[in-house]
């Protein structure tokens, strides 16, 4: 069965990619590389500076995928395999690769603006307001749900931190022999993958012993520094090794799915509605997209495509295969992540310490739950768990269980930590572009408040201190639904870039889709309002009413934005 779905998945990203891919650059896009892109035409040596394709890539799919194409399968497997694995690929394929897409041409045709500014040209000021204002409390629930997954790991597994530390160090040399020695590129790959290697054997020997409060304080930081400093020191470096440690990762889990020969030990079906979010039973629909998003469809990649990608975009023939591609790829990895947990996740949730007789078919979802939710396996070990027996299980098993360990626990610690300061990066830029009406009324202000150290530290802060109270599994919930209502409102807004600036029948593809999707997600964040966040306020009164006023104002903001996108027609072609 693991040889089966993962064939299957990958066949199908494959072909879609060069058919459905390519008519979407071509036909409706008209993606040329005869437009200058904005990397070149406004270069500033900080956030605008042209990048190869490869290096952007490695930046991109970093930045969108964090941890959650990793921890959001793993927690949709209480509802079993199939249903987790239907919403990743439906998903992936008619929404998700179509929003990223067009959130990122529609940007670079206006030079390198966010996704709030394209919706505030073609929808109107007041609905530019209102999702600017959704934008930033997304972020702010972005740097708190990463934090407390990091800190949570790091706390569990300090090799993956300490071999993370080596792979900043990395980062940096690897950085200065791209772009300060002009090293030929070739070569400094090279090295820099050696030194990943070397990172990740560093790691396995001694791990990083702090606290769980001790790494929020670095956390916050490390993503202040890395939110202000040129795109060029760290960012692009560090993103291109994680693209290497992403195709490692991925090779090494689709040879060991391929010659597993398993069976899923996990049921394709448990129940509609498990206990999972907040300890209370979670109905598959409308909360299935506040637990998986970026494996399937993700706001938040609309933010990465418009704020930092089309920044540093050579050209326009490149967007196909970073702002599409990425998108597959990531859906790709969550399908390994089910495979590997479907396969071996009984197995691994026993070897963590629930025994036999707690776990067992009938009772899946209750036991997961359980196990996830506790001390024992947080979702994020349940994968690395479930990774390394799969490859252990294959010919692959010469490859010392430590170290695949280390890999799969760097996916989601490489990749959370890249959301992470990108995320503030975003904020900061998200802050900028908000201040705008001050800077005429308010110049003194409007410096200081656009300060790049001073826009920084503003969601670092409050989403870090979010993250410090632990409560991740609630954290989570409200970043799923805050990151999917941006996706319903992007998606409509690239259906008008599609409508009004391309004048492209696409619109409606994209609009319909949208429109379901505004649905589901409307209706999950009205049921984790009223049903989860009591519970979450109950327990820690401060970070809950935090979450539950974020979440009511960013709804109500959300139905402002819709009365005014029906009102103006902007998904019809003139």
């Amino acid at each position: 069965m693991t040889t089966l779905i993962i064939v299957i998945g990958f066949l199908l990203y494959l072909i879609l990619y060069f058919t459905y891919g390519k008519k979407l650059e071509s036909d409706v896009v008209m993606a040329s590389d005869d437009n200058e892109a904005p990397s070149k035409r406004i270069y500033d040596g900080v956030d605008y500076i042209p990048a190869r394709k490869e290096v952007l890539f490695g930046h991109h799919f970093a930045s969108i995928a964090g941890a959650a194409p990793i921890i959001g399968p793993a927690l949709a497997i209480c509802w079993g395999w199939v249903p987790g694995l239907l919403w990743v690929w439906f998903g992936n394929i008619f929404i998700g690769a179509v929003h990223d897409y067009l959130a990122l041409m529609a940007s670079v045709r206006y030079d390198g603006k966010s996704i709030q500014f394209v919706a505030t040209d073609l929808i109107g000021k007041r609905t530019g307001t209102a999702f600017y204002w959704i934008v930033f409390f997304l972020l702010i629930l972005v740097v708190a749900a990463f934090s407390a997954i990091v800190g949570g790991m790091f706390v569990r597994t300090p090799e993956i931190a300490s071999a993370y530390l080596w792979k900043i160090l990395a980062a940096l040399i690897l950085g200065v022999l791209m772009y300060r020695a002009k090293m030929n590129f070739y070569v400094a790959t090279i090295i820099g993958i050696l030194m990943l290697c070397a990172a990740i054997w560093l790691g396995t020997l001694k791990g990083v012993p702090l606290s769980y409060t001790g790494w929020m304080w670095v956390f916050f930081f490390y993503i202040v520094i890395a939110a202000a400093i040129p795109v060029n020191v760290l960012l692009q470096p560090r993103d291109y090794l994680n693209s290497w440690l992403l195709y490692a990762g991925l090779l090494i889990g689709f040879l060991a799915a391929i010659f597993a020969f398993r069976g899923f030990e996990v049921p394709a079906f448990s129940s509609f509605a498990p206990v999972l979010m907040g300890g209370k039973p979670t109905p598959f629909w409308p909360a299935i997209p506040l637990i998986i998003a970026c494996g399937s469809l993700s706001g938040f990649h609309s933010l990465v495509a418009s704020g930092t990608t089309s920044k540093q975009l050579t050209k326009e023939s490149d967007a196909l295969f970073i702002g599409y591609g990425a998108m597959f790829t990531e859906g790709f990895l969550s399908t390994i992540v089910i495979v590997s947990i479907a396969g071996f996740g009984y197995t691994a949730l026993q070897n963590a310490g629930v025994t036999t007789e707690t776990l067992n078919f009938g009772n899946w979802g209750a036991a997961f739950t359980k196990a996830s939710g506790g001390a024992k396996l947080a979702a994020a070990n349940l994968f690395v768990q479930s990774y390394a027996d799969m490859v252990n299980a294959t010919w692959l098993g010469f490859i010392p269980t430590k170290i695949v360990k280390v890999i799969a626990g760097m996916w989601v610690a490489s990749f959370a930590m890249t959301t992470l300061d990108t995320t503030n990066r975003l904020a900061r830029y998200c802050v900028s572009e908000m201040a705008l009406p001050l800077k005429d009324k308010a110049a003194g202000f409007y410096s200081f408040l656009t300060n790049r150290w001073i826009a920084s530290v503003i969601p670092a802060a409050i989403g870090v201190w979010l993250a410090a109270s632990g409560n991740w599994l609630i954290i989570w919930g409200s970043f799923g639904a805050a990151n999917q209502l941006i996706a319903a409102i992007a998606l409509m807004t690239g259906a008008a870039f599609a409508a009004k600036k391309l004048k492209s029948s696409f619109s409606s593809a994209a609009v319909i889709p949208a429109w379901i999707l505004w649905i589901t997600v409307t209706c999950g964040i009205i049921w984790f309002i009223v049903v989860v966040q009591p519970g979450a306020i109950a327990a820690k009164p401060v970070p809950g009413w935090t979450v539950m006023i974020l979440l009511c104002v960013m709804l109500l903001l959300n139905f402002l934005f819709i009365w005014d996108f029906i009102k103006s027609k902007a998904y019809k072609v003139d």
